[in-house]
């Protein structure tokens, strides 16, 4: 991958031509209303993009084989023709861009109005607002640190901490600066609600009291009393989605360890809004590049080439969802239908498709609603809220199912709840299931108890070993897992030596498996 000074030396800035261009670009895109930090581009050919593409789009990152791995993996894709990255950019205060050298002109036109939009999207956009936009200087900050506890500890040491770290990056609360989950209790709440009784009862005389206050009533409020006292003893007192930062709280690493796995949490936390919003980046910045190409930037001569290649990016492989497709058009639909006042009760509750076909009020809202769609809304909500029946049908949207019996996935459904629910259902796991601390006492053995939330996915067995192992290590002490597999209760067990499925009636064992 060579050293960090490679990257610094090797990029470098825009030709004559392209500092034009960008100059228009910016001052166009500023008249149509987006609002964006400054912006630096460099130039990069395929090479050095791909050592970046692998960093996560910085040009430093602390020292480990992963990042190698996706570099190679780039470089093949690349060199085959499967792949190429025609730009790169990142969430910062300047935002930085990388830009491919063998680009045509109208690419690179194109590239940076779509950057543009990105660069909007990450100064305006709720999601965004409590990320480090100093997150450059931070990231070469976090590689020297981890390079002082190589050169002190050694690299396989670090590096197998790391991958320990890496194997639940995942398992963070990516609603944390949005949600206040935690009601902060002490000791002295706590031993001031058990002298409580925690029953109150109404004023009343000796032959009316069973009346007034009946035994079960006054039985209901001792038992709910004591759950809660009982809850409020408990550790944590609620469930912890944030795993990571329960185990670098209370487990038990040494300060160095706590640091690198401080590092790996706080660059999760920094790339969750990306994943989070997805859908929503991608189409806004789309949806911007194609209106200031095809009304502002394009000439004649690059028509083709132009719609060539924006159509190779929208195009939608079947049985799979290409978020520049759906952003873009759900953008334009929510602009359409601003625009026409297909909107409010009367709209809702018109069910007569011929006029709904002709409705049109000349609200033009459109572009103003989009604008406050961007700011505020996160790919779930987006979905949720917009995501219309007439769209689906439009789009031609379907759910579909894995077929065991012909190892293949088929169409499930066209109705539309159908089709938004699979879709939502998509945007809120990402493929990861929900795991969250639900007791950090377990047994009062201090071991870790985690707990499934089935949300329609079965927990995969082998990658629950590895990673309850890396846990382990992590916690310090055992680690189970409350989950379900096809329907079942199923607890999993995980001591650092071997791993145990417990089930409705039978436990199996197996040594656990090397991360």
């Amino acid at each position: 991958m060579g050293r960090d000074s490679y990257f610094f030396r090797s990029r470098r800035g825009l030709p004559p031509e392209l500092v034009d261009e960008q100059l228009r670009i910016t001052a166009l895109a500023r008249s149509y209303g987006l609002d964006f930090c400054d912006t630096v581009f460099e130039m990069c050919d395929y090479d050095e993009i791909n050592m970046i593409a692998a960093y996560g789009g910085f040009p430093v990152r602390y020292p480990h084989w992963r990042w190698g791995m996706e570099y190679l993996q780039m470089q093949k894709g690349y060199e085959y023709g499967l792949q190429k990255i025609y730009e790169m950019v990142i969430n910062t205060s300047p935002s930085y861009a990388y830009l491919l050298d063998n680009n045509t002109h109208m690419d690179q036109k194109l590239v940076m109005a779509h950057v543009f939009g990105h660069v909007d999207f990450f100064t305006n956009n709720a999601w965004f607002t409590p990320t480090n936009r100093k997150m450059l200087d931070q990231m070469a900050n976090h590689a020297s640190r981890v390079r002082r506890y190589i050169d002190r500890y050694g690299v396989s040491e670090v590096e197998s901490l790391i991958d320990a770290c890496l194997s639940v990056e995942n398992l963070i609360d990516p609603f944390r600066d949005h949600i206040r989950r935690e009601r902060p209790r002490s000791e002295s709440d706590i031993e001031q609600a058990s002298l409580q009784s925690g029953v109150s009862k109404l004023p009343a005389r000796a032959y009316m009291d069973k009346y007034i206050n009946p035994p079960e009533a006054l039985e209901e409020q001792r038992q709910r009393h004591q759950q809660e006292l009982d809850q409020m003893r408990r550790f944590p007192e609620e469930p912890v989605r944030d795993v990571m930062g329960f185990v670098l709280r209370y487990g038990r690493l040494s300060k160095w360890q706590q640091d690198v796995l401080a590092i790996v949490r706080d660059e999760a936390y920094y790339f969750a809004p990306q994943g989070q919003t997805k859908i929503m980046n991608e189409g806004w910045a789309s949806y911007w590049h194609t209106t200031m190409m095809t009304q502002d930037l394009l000439t004649d001569a690059e028509l083709i080439d132009y719609a060539d290649h924006h159509s190779g990016t929208t195009a939608t492989r079947p049985g799979q969802l290409n978020p520049y497709k759906l952003g873009i058009e759900l953008f334009r639909d929510i602009e359409d239908r601003w625009n026409k006042g297909q909107f409010g009760r009367e709209w809702t509750q018109c069910d007569d498709w011929r006029a709904r076909e002709q409705w049109d009020t000349g609200a033009g809202l459109g572009r103003e609603k989009i604008f406050e769609v961007r700011r505020t809304h996160n790919d779930v909500t987006f979905i949720d809220t917009f995501l219309t029946e007439d769209f689906v049908r439009k789009q031609g949207l379907f759910s579909y199912e894995y077929d065991r019996r012909s190892k293949r996935f088929l169409v499930n459904s066209r109705e539309f709840q159908a089709v938004k629910q699979k879709i939502l259902g998509m945007l809120s796991s990402r493929g990861t299931p929900r795991i969250t601390v639900t007791d950090g006492n377990h047994a009062n053995r201090g071991e870790l108890e985690l707990t499934h939330v089935h949300e329609g996915m079965d927990i995969q067995l082998d990658w629950a070993s590895v990673t309850m192992a890396n846990l382990v290590r992590l916690w310090g002490r055992p680690v189970h897992l409350i989950s379900q597999v096809d329907g079942r209760r199923v607890v999993l067990h995980h001591d650092g030596s071997a791993f145990e499925v417990e089930g409705p009636s039978s436990s199996t064992k197996t040594p656990t498996k090397k991360a």
